[in-house]
């Protein structure tokens, strides 16, 4: 990330021009490509883990879970049942968003990641390990339950950190693109998880996966985890969130000297008071990215084995291929939307998921493996066209000193209301009325509130992450470099820079 003396428009404030501790751009420092790769390195291999173990759960809740677990239930109960712990996991992922968000961005990125990459694997592994029904009776699914919450809660800290991080390392003019790759952790983490669970019971019966089979891809995950820490560990911090805590220091010292005593405001509380239209624009936009995920991957086990009595084998066949084709696109949205804005990139996507979701279902009700490949195949290319800019646009909207509590408050109590719920309801839905009618719908109303979110919001592609929030921005911003002139919507522009609100 460039300092904000030198953003391309040549409207950072004089204080972080001055300042003798402003951490030089990786991009225009020695080694600084090499620098950024490894960043981009490290958080995609941590939220590639992570992504993995969570979908992991996602997968085996609708494949044996509702046998393992709650067994005195008929299948499509069992399996509501199991949708409901994994349910958990997201009412989890606003309280790690919050203490998560808080700490760093009191402490820094990189110390909250280890942590939340520790808790994710730990819980991940123990799953291999638990006893099921037959074993220990009720207190199984409360075993189950309680890992769940773990691996929510790390997990609603995990997402904030990995692409701040990255953000704030980038090139302003490629952050879209760059800040796209952590994205890639989802499909990557789904495209490990169904790999490994396709050869699992391509290579097992169904006796042997349901009996010991699906404990293997859980214990792998203490494998993963040693890989990513090793890579995670030799980053380093944000120098945007350096430079931020060094102005504030200075500030602080300045305050004291002054003999004023103002007590620095909490992030979360911050985030609340000056950036709340932020939050509900991050809240709408998840609607329709978070809802559609989960009913393109794993709603589509249930729809394929208990509707349409196909096997596992080849729903899990099918997210193996489109998540491979997700994995490769997310990056091409993400520079698209340095090209035209994070907004139509996004909108797209939006619009997409809403008008392919009724032929999705009747590409699935045709029982050809090669249609069905093609309906999550292009499900998960629009999906990524809100996906890939989801990064930078969320990390654009908040200042240094509360981006992490911001991004992570709008992604993840979002998600209680979105992914959380989605499977489940597309679950009763496809029970109560015996088809996917309803489901489509449900799937074409949130795509209609995200892009109404999407139209209520303005573009954030050409602000300067070190100088949103900041106080003198917009005066800074006004004057301008030498000979240069702010761009419009950017943050040195005095409009722009009149909207930000000032650190207090």
């Amino acid at each position: 990330m460039v300092s904000a003396s030198s953003s391309p428009h040549g409207s950072g404030s004089a204080e972080s021009s001055k300042s003798p501790e402003s951490p030089e751009s990786p991009e225009s420092a020695p080694g600084g490509g090499r620098s950024l790769r490894r960043i981009v390195a490290a958080s995609l291999v941590g939220t590639t883990i992570e992504w993995y173990d969570f979908f992991l759960y996602g997968s085996a809740a609708a494949l044996v879970f509702n046998k393992l677990f709650f067994p005195d239930s008929d299948p499509l109960v069992g399996t509501l049942l199991a949708f409901l712990t994994y349910a958990v996991g997201f009412a989890a992922r606003p309280v790690g968003a919050l203490v998560f968000g808080h700490y760093g961005d009191r402490v820094g990125r990189k110390k909250l990641l280890v942590i939340s990459l520790l808790m994710m694997g730990g819980a991940t592994f123990a799953i291999g390990l638990l006893p099921t029904h037959a074993t220990v009776g009720a207190f199984a699914p409360v075993l189950l339950t309680t890992l769940r919450l773990v691996q929510g809660f790390a997990l609603g800290g995990e997402w904030g950190g990995a692409v701040l991080l990255v953000s704030e390392h980038g090139d302003p003019r490629r952050r879209g693109f760059w800040a796209s790759w952590p994205q890639t952790g989802a499909p990557a983490g789904q495209l490990l998880a169904t790999g490994v669970l396709a050869a699992l019971t391509a290579l097992l019966s169904d006796g042997a996966f349901e009996s010991w089979g699906w404990r293997i891809p859980f214990l792998l995950s203490g494998l993963l985890v040693v890989v990513g820490l090793w890579v995670r560990l030799a980053v380093d911090e944000s120098p945007v969130f350096r430079e931020a805590r060094a102005r504030a220091e200075a500030r602080k010292e300045r305050d004291r000297a002054a003999g004023a005593t103002a007590a620095e405001e909490m992030p979360v509380l911050a985030v609340l008071r000056h950036h709340w239209r932020d939050v509900l624009v991050a809240m709408g936009a998840r609607m329709a990215e978070n809802i559609s995920f989960y009913v393109l991957t794993a709603f589509l086990l249930v729809y394929l084995t208990d509707h349409l009595d196909l096997s596992k084998q080849t729903g899990l066949n099918a997210v193996l291929i489109a998540s491979a084709v997700h994995f490769t696109v997310i990056p091409l949205w993400g520079a698209l939307s340095d090209r035209v804005g994070r907004r139509p990139v996004y909108i797209l996507g939006a619009a997409g998921v809403g008008v392919w979701i009724f032929p999705f279902f009747a590409l699935l009700d045709t029982g050809s493996f090669g249609l069905i490949v093609l309906a999550v195949t292009v499900g998960l290319v629009l999906h990524g066209a809100m996906y890939a800019p989801q990064a930078a646009f969320f990390s654009e909207l908040f200042a240094t000193r509360m981006r992490y509590s911001g991004a992570s408050i709008g992604a993840q109590f979002s998600s209680v209301a979105a992914g959380a719920p989605a499977p489940m309801i597309a679950t009763a839905l496809l029970a109560e009325f015996d088809g996917s009618a309803l489901v489509s719908v449900y799937v074409i109303a949130a795509a209609l509130l995200t892009v109404v979110a999407l139209v209520c919001a303005k573009e954030t592609r050409d602000r300067d992450l070190a100088t949103v929030g900041e106080p003198g921005a917009a005066a800074a911003g006004a004057a301008g470099a030498p000979g240069t002139a702010p761009a419009p919507g950017s943050p040195g522009s005095a409009a722009e820079g009149a909207r930000q609100p000032v650190e207090p």
